[in-house]
């Protein structure tokens, strides 16, 4: 059994509450600058709007012709009345174009999870049009990902709730402990008996919690406020008036998330659709709200509902299909009793959920007694069923990696934190990749455990909406497992879904010789496990990623990307996914300096406290010499903010957005999705089989099945 303190730390770890952070010199400020636009929302006056376009090569992308905007949507306080709401919402978006044909594109919202993650994470190591790299001895760059998800859609990354990434409340000027991820204010300065740079002076939000939403339906709220700000200011960005030319009609959006995202995704969902029942109602005045509808919701690793997944921890972490056993027996089967036994993990999620019933059904985290009953429900199932795999010292996001793991690269930490980066977009505080005060929120009113999500998602697929959840096969806190479990139960919710149990599994074919994964998929509803991914799914597998993605937004089937009819559509194949694929070894680790909890070993961190080695690029290294400088393609390929690549300054191409140009062009064009004809055969990793115990998976689904029943 862990410590207390390592109990206590658990709560961060377990829902991707990695607080790293950086810190570069106090921003400018920002909305009283002259590259910055000020406006009210053409929808509702109280919404305010500040933001800007990047100069080219802030992030780099296929064109320069691709707009980008950045910026602030504030919302005064008490506009989430009858929430107590006394403090600004400033919440920051990051809007990519397409690549192509940016006016009828779909437009995508992606949020990562946390509680309390920035949506950074999500633009700059999985899914965004460019990823930071090294230039040179202190000094950064971007380059274009070629599976970056503007290949498809228009597409706005958000950080929330508040306080969130580049997101505040109130401006607030601290210092930042690196050596424990700490932030004190006011600012305290470097002590005396750790080298300066540990300790590092900045502006943030104020890190308080009151000023911040602190359950999943406030965090709804807020972010429909937020999008009838963004889509009244950018019409030109409005599905719905690209669809049909009538104002404030529906508005076809998809929403990708990520992790605790499966707690966001249906809950954010279902707001919508609230508010849009209020709007036909007339209780919503139509001349003042647009309707915002969902074309598809994508859930990437998400943890939805413990009363389902929990049960699946101790089973992944020794019957996963890398033949990896992480636990014990003896702590495999004690995991197991902790979340079926009496008082355990899955009665006490029974009782939260009775008590928000009762006493707190608007989920407004305000009453004491019922956030005690949930949080109580977090603490058994994070200490005594989620826990004991950390005794293993395998990364809970990829359960082939020993920790500290050094993927995915922490490079784009030092570049939004310098000067030079916070100018061009126009940010008001200094970067920070997660938010301890906003999850510590969100744990204090058990949020994770008060569920609704699986009902939720039974009502979006009864709406029309495409409910695609998509695993990584290595992850462990939000495992493919427990995932495969919760499609079963959203399936339940309705009866026309029950060909969902008899579709098998289908290969996914991503180009004309990779089959990235399997998918199971009948109507509206699909679940794909993707080969040799983490938690992270677009940073493991970024073509895979981007081909799922794409196919959902489509509404093409996800096995080949042909068009189908949905409403009768079902996938042929086996009826398990058991291909096993031989784990990699453990990558050396790269202690960044701006993450050093969680990315660096204890012999770097004691290196650290006696002042000893170098660190270039935010990286520790033995000796400086140990830096290598990257080669000479990558000067040529990356851009910084106010210069392009060089490389783009070559080539007609990089320069139009014209598809055009794209047909006369011999270079290998990062544009569209691959549409399958056939299967490639499956070879190597895909076809070695590992013992797989299916027998015991089957058992738990069936255990699920009937749980779902009684309830």
């Amino acid at each position: 059994m862990p410590s207390t303190r390592s109990q206590s730390n658990i709560l961060y770890v377990l829902i991707f509450v990695l607080f790293r952070v950086a810190v570069g010199q106090s921003p400018p400020s920002t909305f009283l600058a002259d590259d910055i636009t000020t406006i009210r929302s053409p929808v509702d006056q109280e919404i305010v709007i500040h933001y800007k376009s990047p100069p080219v090569g802030t992030c780099t992308t296929f064109s320069t012709a691709q707009k980008q905007y950045t910026g602030y949507i504030v919302l005064p306080p008490r506009k989430l009345a009858p929430i107590q709401q006394n403090y600004y919402v400033n919440t920051f978006f990051w809007f990519i174009e397409a690549r192509t044909n940016a006016s009828t594109a779909p437009l995508t919202i992606f949020i990562n999870g946390g509680p309390g993650s920035s949506s950074m994470v999500g633009l700059f190591q999985e899914a965004g049009p460019c990823e930071v790299v090294e230039v040179a001895h202190g000094k950064f760059g971007t380059q274009l990902r070629k599976w970056g998800w503007d290949r498809s859609s228009n597409i706005i990354f958000v950080d929330q709730p508040n306080q969130v990434g580049f997101s505040f409340d109130r401006l607030t000027n601290g210092s930042l402990n690196l050596l424990d991820s700490t932030i004190v204010f006011p600012p305290s300065g470097a002590p005396a008996d750790k080298p300066d740079y540990t300790r590092l002076d900045g502006t943030f939000s104020s890190n308080n919690g009151n000023s911040s939403a602190n359950t999943t339906e406030i965090a709804a709220r807020t972010m429909w406020h937020m999008l009838q700000g963004f889509l009244a200011s950018f019409p030109q960005y409005n599905p719905a008036l690209t669809q049909n030319n009538t104002q404030n009609g529906p508005v076809g959006i998809n929403l990708f998330t990520e992790s605790y995202g499966g707690k966001y995704g249906p809950l954010f969902a279902a707001h919508f659709e609230s508010q849009n029942a209020l709007r036909r109602s007339g209780e919503l005045p139509k001349n003042r709200t647009l309707e915002i509808r969902l074309a598809s919701l994508g859930i990437i690793n998400g943890c939805l509902d413990d009363a389902i997944q929990g049960r699946f921890y101790p089973i992944f972490a020794n019957n996963n299909t890398y033949g990896i056993s992480a636990l014990s027996l003896a702590d495999q089967s004690n995991a197991a009793g902790s979340y079926l036994g009496a008082n355990g993990c899955q009665q006490q999620i029974q009782s939260c959920r009775g008590a928000v019933a009762s006493l707190d059904s608007d989920n407004e985290g305000d009453v004491s007694s019922v956030n005690q009953v949930c949080k109580n429900a977090q603490d058994s199932c994070s200490n005594t069923v989620i826990a004991p795999y950390m005794t293993s010292g395998r990364s809970i996001y990829d359960i082939t990696q020993k920790t500290p793991s050094p993927f995915p690269a922490s490079t784009y930490l030092e570049y939004l934190n310098t000067a030079e980066l916070q100018s061009a977009i126009g940010v008001a505080v200094n970067y920070t990749q997660s938010n301890r005060a906003v999850a510590d929120a969100f744990l204090q009113t058990g949020d994770p455990q008060r569920g609704d999500q699986i009902f939720q998602l039974g009502y979006l697929l009864s709406l029309g909406v495409r409910v695609a959840l998509i695993y990584g096969d290595r992850d462990y806190i939000c495992n493919w497992l427990g995932g495969e479990a919760v499609s079963f139960a959203i399936a339940a919710q309705l009866p026309a879904y029950s060909p969902f149990y008899t579709a098998g599994y289908a290969s996914i074919v991503i180009n004309s010789t990779y089959v990235g994964g399997m998918v199971r998929q009948y109507g509206n509803l699909s679940f794909s496990r993707i080969y040799d991914a983490g938690h992270l799914v677009p940073a493991y597998q970024p073509e895979t990623a981007f081909t799922v993605f794409s196919r959902v937004i489509l509404g093409t089937d996800l096995s080949f990307g042909q068009p189908v009819d949905l409403s009768n559509y079902q996938t042929n194949g086996t009826a398990n996914a058991t291909y096993t694929s031989k784990a990699p070894e453990s990558a050396k680790p790269t202690c960044w300096i701006r993450n050093i909890e969680n990315t660096c070993t204890n012999e770097q961190k004691d290196k650290i406290l006696k002042g000893e080695g170098a660190v270039v690029n935010g990286v520790l290294y033995d000796e400086e010499s140990d830096w290598q400088s990257p080669g000479s393609s990558v000067s040529v390929e990356a851009g910084y903010p106010g210069a392009m690549p060089p490389a783009m300054t070559a080539t007609s191409l990089l320069g139009s957005s014209d598809p055009d140009d794209a047909a006369t062009s011999t270079v290998d064009i990062p544009t569209g999705v691959y549409t399958a004809t056939a299967t490639p055969s499956q070879s190597g990793s895909y076809a070695r089989r590992m013992p797989f115990n299916l027998d015991v998976l089957l058992w738990n689904y069936a255990v699920v099945l009937i749980t779902i029943y009684i309830w």
